[in-house]
């Protein structure tokens, strides 16, 4: 059985001759197939890192959707226990009117004030920022000129 490597080189190099014995050429040389090694080496961590938080990234994405499905059912349980709780006092259909009223006042409510931010959120464009940079280059011309 062999020992490991402590760099983790697929393949033994060579050690590199004493700096005093290389010429110019060489240690050129050196520089580029080190530099071409390192590049490899960064660009195959970070396409692990990246490949170990995409699967986290997943992960997450699930565990949220998980959650968002069994908050939705206890929303659902809880309008069926409040069209019960009305039924204890007036009549089934009446209850589920009432709560079903109640239920589209809130949406209503909720799409109305989704609109207002969706209006004041187009154009996509930073319109704040432009005006701005147009309002420091007008600045930086009008100090030139002087």
């Amino acid at each position: 059985m062999t020992a490991p490597t402590a760099g983790g080189a697929s393949r033994a190099t060579p050690p590199p001759p004493p700096a005093e014995d290389t010429s110019t050429g060489q240690l050129i040389s050196q520089l580029t197939e080190q530099v071409s090694r390192l590049v490899r080496d960064e660009a195959r961590l970070a396409q692990a890192e990246m490949t170990q938080k995409a699967k986290r990234l997943g992960v997450g994405a699930g565990l949220f959707g998980g959650a968002g499905l069994f908050g939705f059912l206890g929303l659902c349980v809880l309008v069926a226990t409040a069209v019960l709780a009305l039924d204890v006092v007036l009549p089934a259909w009446l209850a589920a009117l009432i709560v079903a009223v109640v239920l589209f006042a809130v949406a209503g409510v909720l799409a109305l004030i989704g609109k207002k931010d969706v209006q004041q959120g187009t154009p996509p464009v930073p319109t704040e920022a432009i005006a701005s940079t147009k309002a420091d280059i007008a600045t930086v011309k009008e100090n030139a000129r002087r």
